[in-house]
């Protein structure tokens, strides 16, 4: 199974007026955590951009369970689900310091050709490395 983790401490800017980090913050955090994913398997993302790829997320159920507060720090943990076509799917949890999950996500990115703004196959050394991973679940 592929995952990654990252920590991040939620900043005062990132919350609303009531304290909690605001909503939108949690797909920012999610996107900064896929893509340490794929840099710790050796594809940054500037290398799929240099390759005039581009992974464009093309669909995001989250489901709010518990609010996280400023200055808290949050654990993100990013899992590789699925690899379809030109699809790939990844499972999202943000958890606080006591092992709570405050927030999940299911979130797909689909492979895209930056020239031309057409779905693609990825990769297939990426393809690759994937589906080794999701033949390890």
């Amino acid at each position: 199974m592929l995952s990654s983790e990252i920590l991040i401490r939620v900043t005062y800017s990132d919350t609303d007026q009531m304290g909690y980090m605001h909503h939108s913050n949690y797909l920012k955090y999610y996107e900064n955590a896929r893509w340490e994913l794929f840099r710790s398997i050796g594809m940054p993302y500037s290398g799929l951009e240099e390759d005039n790829l581009i992974l464009p997320v093309v669909e995001a159920s989250v489901k709010f369970l518990r609010p996280a507060f400023y200055d808290q720090q949050i654990r993100i943990v990013t899992t590789l689900k699925s690899l379809k076509g030109a699809r790939i799917t990844f499972s999202c949890l943000a958890m606080n310091n006591a092992g709570d999950i405050l927030n999940e996500a299911g979130i797909t990115v689909a492979c895209v050709k930056k020239s031309s703004g057409r779905a693609c196959l990825p990769p297939k050394r990426l393809i690759t490395i994937l589906n080794d991973c999701i033949n390890k679940q």
